[in-house]
């Protein structure tokens, strides 16, 4: 690998981290101000890390993955799998049976939601 193809790998891995600890502040609906006050790291520096501007260190990761309730390696990418099924089955596995209920209903509400979209769709 030549050291242009090394620097891409490494600025797409960047990108990749900046774009999962955005995603899942969003999707815990947390503000970059929040975030910053739970964490110590200036609001500043969360929207640089968030738009791949600043590179977070090992320590800060750590505070984010706890705050946000997440392992370490999903951000760095080392919990993805490609079949999301066997990924939803990991990630209930230690949950209590009243937290695993609550998702089959969520899943429920999604799958009704979804075809609901498409009876719309068709008419």
């Amino acid at each position: 690998m030549t050291e242009n193809e090394k620097s891409t790998s490494q600025e797409t891995e960047s990108q990749q981290l900046a774009k999962r600890l955005r995603e899942v502040r969003e999707y815990l609906n947390l503000s970059q101000q929040f975030v910053a006050d739970k964490t110590g790291i200036p609001r500043s520096a969360v929207s640089d890390i968030e738009r791949g501007a600043r590179k977070v260190d090992s320590l800060e990761l750590r505070k984010l993955a706890r705050l946000y309730m997440y392992p370490v390696g999903y951000f760095l990418g080392e919990e993805e799998g490609g079949d999301d099924v066997r990924t939803l089955a990991r990630a209930v596995t230690d949950l209590t049976e009243d937290d695993r209920a609550e998702v089959v209903r969520f899943a429920q509400f999604l799958r009704y939601s979804a075809d609901a979209d498409r009876k719309r769709q068709r008419r």
